[in-house]
């Protein structure tokens, strides 16, 4: 089994800790404990850089909302690096008329993140 960890952090309240496990090249599981969200719906995406020395915005783009593509902590698709994005709003798939549905899921501002790392 692999495992892995995020440390959620901001500076907008939002902290947390987000576990990943996955058997093989089975379905990754993800949980997690996070505080300071208002509440409903938010967007949780993983984003292509393991960077945070200028808190979420150095992130990088979203590569994908949790919810539309399988999370793997192996092989040439793995997630480990990378870091995991909680936004403002709910994401809305690229299913909203907007510009932005496709490419942010409308999800707004970056309120917490933290790069995913192994863990033993």
């Amino acid at each position: 089994m692999v495992k892995a960890v995020a440390v959620l952090e901001s500076n907008r309240g939002v902290s947390g800790t987000v576990f990943f496990s996955q058997n093989d090249n089975g379905p990754t599981t993800v949980t997690g404990n996070i505080s300071g969200l208002k509440a409903g719906l938010h967007g949780f995406h993983v984003h292509a850089f393991g960077d945070t020395t200028n808190g979420c915005l150095s992130t990088g783009t979203a590569t994908f909302s949790i919810v539309d593509k399988q999370i793997s902590l192996v092989g040439p698709n793995s997630v480990l690096g990378r870091s995991i994005v909680v936004h403002a709003d709910p994401d809305d798939l690229g299913r909203g008329q907007t510009e932005l549905s496709l490419t942010t899921g409308n999800a707004g501002e970056r309120i917490g993140c933290g790069v995913i790392g192994l863990q033993e």
